[in-house]
């Protein structure tokens, strides 16, 4: 299937700018993230294995997106800090749960207190990648093609209409990264 030109410029437009930033945050020494993919528990003859994570690469989070150190572009989904799981203290079912997933980050190899990124959704800025359209039409994901760009929506679900494209976002926001409030 051949994509539109437009839509092909936008997306190379897109990556050079994803992978420009990647490179002057890495040289602005800004501290990056993990990502990680949570492993469900594996049953192992009579035992099972518990849940945990492995790592997948190093991001910056940047608003509603993580953006790779080698210039991949996620949607940000969930997060956690590598901790201890501790005693159960049965307050709420969902307290229980994130601290189970701190655990599998901890028994993952990440070191306590370090900050993981999880369920992360790729966005495929690629015109040779088939599912880089339909992943641009998805209003779930924080960015869509509008206006000859791939633009960045402010939420889920926002109309494109009047978003900057993601080049005048990653701008924005890393100079945020780079001189941080107060400095």
């Amino acid at each position: 299937m051949a994509v539109d030109p437009g839509l092909a410029a936008a997306l190379q437009r897109a990556a050079d700018a994803c992978a420009s930033t990647a490179a002057s945050l890495a040289a602005a020494g800004v501290a990056s993230e993990h990502l990680a993919e949570l492993l469900a528990p594996k049953r192992v003859l009579l035992w099972t294995r518990p849940a945990r994570m492995q790592q997948r690469g190093r991001v910056w989070r940047i608003g509603t997106l993580l953006l790779g150190d080698d210039g991949a572009l996620y949607a940000a989904s969930r997060a956690t800090r590598a901790a201890e799981r501790g005693r159960p203290g049965y307050q709420s079912v969902s307290r229980e749960e994130r601290r189970e997933i701190a655990a599998a980050a901890l028994r993952g190899g990440f070191e306590p207190g370090t900050a993981v990124n999880f369920d992360a959704t790729p966005i495929p800025l690629s015109a040779a990648d088939p599912e880089a359209a339909t992943a641009l039409g998805d209003p779930a994901l924080p960015v869509g093609f509008a206006d000859g760009e791939v633009r960045v929506r402010w939420r889920a679900g926002a109309p494109l209409s009047g978003a900057p494209s993601l080049a005048e976002f990653l701008t924005d926001r890393t100079e945020l990264l780079r001189t941080p409030r107060g400095a």
